[in-house]
């Protein structure tokens, strides 16, 4: 099972960071740490993908509906630092079109 880290910086941009793998066992756990943010009014959120190695379905699902969960909150979702298997991925399944990823948490917004 994927752990994960959950940290608000100082200018209030939620961060989660998956450790090793996003897939259907830690989506679930994913989604819950996004609408904890989001409910403790945190709707700016960055998916550190520099410590994940592999997302199937299941995570990139948990992804898009963080994606629509922060904007619906008046936010937004972006990832940052996605290793190349991720990057593979998402640009397999064109959603690095939606999921525009940054080089780096700082510069995600």
């Amino acid at each position: 099972m994927s752990d994960f880290e959950v940290t608000v910086t100082d200018d209030g941009i939620g961060v989660v960071r998956p450790l090793d793998r996003l897939t259907m066992v830690s989506a679930k756990r994913f989604s819950g740490h996004v609408a904890d943010l989001i409910g403790g009014g945190t709707s700016r959120i960055v998916v550190d993908l520099s410590g994940t190695g592999f997302v199937d379905s299941s995570g990139l699902g948990a992804l898009i509906a963080g994606l629509k969960s922060a904007r619906q909150a008046g936010g937004d979702l972006r990832l940052a630092a996605p290793t190349e298997q991720v990057t593979t991925i998402l640009s397999l399944t064109n959603l690095d079109k939606v999921l525009r990823p940054r080089d780096s948490v700082e510069s995600a917004f």
